[in-house]
């Protein structure tokens, strides 16, 4: 990520839920979380796929900026698995989407 570059005004942050191949979700925020998400497939940007590669970008919300994605981030790691999960099913079913557990 580019933490050095000042943030562009108006530009929206996303925070996103990626689907590990071990059933865990990751939370994270990005700029551009499809971009994101490809590196995460790649073993890049987070150890946390070097055990368990990631398999599905499965939940993303949209902030006005990267500080408010920050707050919500930390908000959304705080949760239980099981929230977090009614937020996976929740986005499944808004955005059109099929979720590929069946949550």
């Amino acid at each position: 990520m580019k933490e050095d570059v000042p943030e562009q005004a108006g530009k929206p942050w996303f925070v996103y839920l990626v689907r590990a191949a071990n059933g865990s979700l990751y939370c994270g925020i990005s700029d551009d979380p499809q971009r994101r998400f490809i590196k995460h497939q790649k073993g890049q940007g987070a150890r946390y796929f070097k055990t368990s590669p990631a398999q599905a970008l499965v939940y993303i919300e949209q902030w006005p900026d990267k500080g408010e994605a920050l707050r919500q981030e930390r908000l959304v790691k705080k949760l239980r698995k099981s929230a977090k999960e009614a937020l996976v099913a929740s986005y499944a079913v808004t955005s059109g989407r099929v979720s590929p557990c069946g949550a």
